[in-house]
This record gives structure tokens, sequence and C-alpha cells, in this order.
């Protein structure tokens, strides 16, 4: 190991702020700033030896490659971090836009759909990976509810359930099961686990998130966020028939009048049944999350939005025109309005 290298992995030990991610991140990310210094000529340095031609050679170099504007910020956070923690704070200018750095994107304007390569997929070799990979891509889960997941608690028939402790936080939600190959896919998830999860019983989550992860570099499956991506869209367009702007459908910006007017019409239980999502049903309040009784809730595969209702009737006032204004100022992609479970 490289002194430098050395060095911000003791100081990432020495001041642990943040979350478990949040300092794996940041060691992952000093690790990878100090590699590149070195690809770039400059030799033997230390934790304080960082200078304003250093960071202006990272960012050069950044520019080039043509990264995120989201990982670019999260480099340069790291980055004014180590400056602060190493007492020379001043070597980084406060503001991004000294560095000519992009902001982030909050409004899906490209699709970042993914499909599952059967080809890489038999290079799999886990039977619980390649399982957790097709039931993310059938009911676009998240990678820790594919894992975590307990086949033969979550089938109600027409319907998957995900416990809370599942879920991103802690809201479990319901997902219909709607196609033949949702059903087959279940079902060889449920012989697989039996009456457990889609961990192994000699494996912890972590061992089994390492398992999964390798296999899927082995594979070289990368991107697996966009098999959600594609679910979503597939919902989308079940339910409005029509593509999702970042697929190249309109935007509610776009609309004919007469779109407009069909738009407007609230959703009612048969045109939900029409697509077997399932009548609307309301939920009450949980968690730390205050909203008035009665109030209803879209819940996307990614984001889950409070739309607007009426308190005094007590039933939904959801159009759909709402449902993609939402979705574009939460930059979410609409799939189903699955009910979270209390």
């Amino acid at each position: 190991m490289r002194d430098l290298n050395y060095e911000l992995k003791k100081l990432c030990l020495q001041y642990r702020e943040g979350s478990d991610a949040t300092q794996a991140d940041r060691e992952r990310i000093l690790d990878l700033i100090a590699n590149q210094l070195q690809e770039m000529g400059f030799r033997h340095m230390q934790a304080t030896s960082l200078k304003p031609k250093h960071v202006d050679a990272l960012v050069a170099r950044w520019h080039a490659e043509q990264i995120a504007p989201g990982t670019f910020k999260n480099r340069m956070v790291q980055l004014r971090w180590l400056a602060e923690k190493t007492g020379k704070p001043k070597i980084i200018a406060r503001s991004n836009d000294a560095y000519e750095i992009p902001g982030r994107v909050h409004v899906a304007n490209i699709s970042k759909a993914t499909k599952l390569d059967p080809q890489k997929l038999e290079r799999v070799t886990d039977p619980y990976t390649a399982l957790s990979l097709r039931l993310q891509a059938v009911f676009g889960l998240r990678r820790v509810e594919s894992i975590k997941i307990q086949p033969d608690w979550a089938d109600r028939g027409d319907k998957l359930i995900l416990k809370n402790t599942w879920c991103m936080g802690r809201r479990g939600r319901e997902i219909p099961i709607r196609t033949g190959l949702q059903r087959t896919i279940l079902n060889e998830a449920k012989l697989l686990a039996g009456k457990g999860s889609l961990i192994p019983e000699e494996m912890s989550y972590v061992n089994q998130l390492q398992r999964f992860k390798a296999q899927c570099e082995k594979a070289h499956i990368s991107r697996v966020q966009g098999l959600r991506h594609a679910y979503a869209e597939q919902r989308y367009k079940e339910l409005t028939g029509r593509d999702c702007p970042a697929a190249g459908g309109k935007t509610s910006a776009q609309f004919s009048e007469q779109e407009k007017v069909l738009d407007a019409k609230p959703v009612s239980s048969s045109a939900a049944n029409s697509v077997t999502c399932g009548q609307l049903q309301p939920w009450p309040t949980w968690g730390a999350r205050k909203q008035s009784e009665g109030a209803w809730s879209v819940s996307d595969i990614s984001v889950d939005v409070d739309m607007p209702h009426s308190p005094r009737q007590n039933t939904p006032f959801l159009t759909r025109t709402s449902v993609l204004r939402e979705r574009q100022k939460k930059c979410i992609a609409l799939s189903c309005w699955d009910r979270p479970t209390e």
C-alpha cells in the first residue's frame, strides 16, 4: 500500500463521522483519489501534501472523464473533508461553481432502464443471486428487498407483500402479481428459499450482499437499479397507455386539449382493475410521518409521494395529471398504486 493510501485510510479510521455507509463511501473515494494522483505523476505524497494544483488536476481529469454531476460533487465533498482534517480548508474553493461543475439533474430526461441479459445471467453461479436479479426485473424490487425477501411469506396469491424491515425507510408495500412470468419466478424463489429468505442459512445479509456484488461483477452485470426503472416504465405505460417522459413520451405540458381532458379524469377502481392494479384503499399513518386522517398516497417503487385528497369525503382526489406533475417535481417514475402495508 502506498503512503498516501495508508494515511488516508488511517485518517478515515481516526475520524469516524457519519453512518457506516458514509464512512465506507468516504474511504473508497479517498482511495480512488490517491490512486488517481499516483497515476497523474504525483509521487511520494502524504495526506498533508494536498495543494491547489492537486485539486485542479483531479477536477480537470474528472471533467475529461465526463462523470455524472452527482458523482463529481460527492468526490468534492470528500476532498473538502480531507482538506479540513489536515488543517488546510482554504486550498479548495467553497463553491463548486469555481470548478464549473454542472448541477444535478433532478428531473429524469433520459431513460435509465436496463434489461437483464440472459447470457450474462447464465454466468451467475449462485442460485440465490440469480433469483434476486430476476425478482428485481419482474417486480421492480430494490437490491436489499430482493435479498431479504421471504418468498413464501410475501406471496399472497394476487399480490406480493413486502415487510417494512425489507424496505427503504421501513415502509412496507404491496405489489400486484400480474403476469405468468412473475408467478413462475416467484414459485422458483419459494422452492429455493423454503420458509426462509434468499439468504443461505449459513450466511448473514452482509455476506450475501458481498456475494451478490461479486457475482454481478464476475458476470459483467451492472446498473441493476436500471431493472427497477424498466419495471416503472412498463407499469407507467400500462396505467396511462403511453410511454413515460423519460422514455420519450409526452409531458403534461405537451398534451393536446383533448388529452388534457382525458387525463384530468379521476382514476376509478375499474380503470385500476383494467391493469390489474387493484382498488385504492385508505391506509393509516405510520412512523414519524404525520398525515391527516384518511389521507391517500401513491406508493411509487422509488419514492412515496403524497397526493391531493378530500378529507371531508375521505375519497381520493387523484388524477393522472397530478401524478405526472408530482413525478416531474420529485424525479420519479410512476409504476403502480401500491398500498403500503401496516
